[in-house]
């Protein structure tokens, strides 16, 4: 969304037994309302509720929101749960625009999987293999969001070679100061993707769209949301496991 001047709201609490996806949902309806809604970002926090701000700045283990509204508030890192570039891509959509699944990639470990090409092949193969995925999904994964870089931190916080946000690890129970160590990095990633995996039943777009974007953020939207990231993302994601171009981009 973009233009200029600012929301008038900073922050929607979801009331306790609702969805992120709620939260998400009602977020972007007040920004829809509001004429001129300057680009923002949206942070998710683990608690269901989401902030537009104008801005953010990790440092260690804080960030610092600059409100869409004006005014700040610093917090903790492990209190956001993702976030997400509020760029909307608009386009008309028609008839059988779903993309289609790929035919010829299996997202779970099968005894015929190679070792991957790659940086830390080993430790990719036996995350792949402990958490039924298969290893070039999650050696592309690394590559894309890291360059296999374990000390790699992201402007987000993420960290690792998967870009494992702390609150992510802290709900598997890792500590964020284990995951720039590459096999528990590895090992969380993985075991994520493969709730991902099996929360949305095996679909590959929508794995990687809730892995860019967050889980309520593709049920809000009931497939891949339109952010210009998350097509970009899958984009680069597909080109690595020579899947050709998304086709929903």
């Amino acid at each position: 969304m973009n233009g200029s001047g600012a929301s008038t709201t900073a922050s929607i609490r979801v009331p306790e037994g609702r969805t992120l996806g709620l939260a998400v949902a009602l977020l972007l309806a007040c920004a829809a309302a509001i004429p001129g809604t300057a680009h923002a970002d949206l942070i998710v926090l683990t608690d269901g509720a989401v902030i537009k701000v104008a801005s953010y700045q990790v440092t260690g283990d804080t960030v610092q929101l600059t409100l869409a509204e004006g005014g700040q508030l610093t917090m903790s890192i492990e209190r956001v749960d993702r976030t997400i570039a509020d760029e909307v891509v608009e386009r008309e959509k028609t008839a059988g625009d779903v993309p289609e699944k790929p035919t010829d990639f299996t997202l779970s470990f099968s005894q015929g999987h190679a070792l991957p090409d790659t940086p830390y092949a080993d430790d990719i193969f036996a995350a792949a293999k402990d958490n039924d995925l298969n290893p070039s999904l999650l050696a592309a994964v690394a590559a894309e969001e890291s360059r296999f870089d374990p000390r790699a931190v992201s402007r987000k916080g993420a960290r690792g070679l998967l870009q494992v946000m702390p609150s992510t690890g802290i709900r598997l129970g890792v500590s964020p100061r284990d995951l720039f160590d590459p096999d528990t990095n590895l090992q969380v990633g993985a075991r994520y993707l493969r709730q991902l995996i099996d929360r949305f039943g095996g679909d590959l777009a929508l794995v990687l769209a809730a892995y860019n974007a967050g889980e309520g953020t593709v049920e809000h939207y009931g497939g891949v949301p339109p952010y210009r990231e998350t097509l970009d993302y899958l984009q680069r994601i597909y080109s690595r496991l020579g899947l050709g171009p998304y086709p929903g981009a």
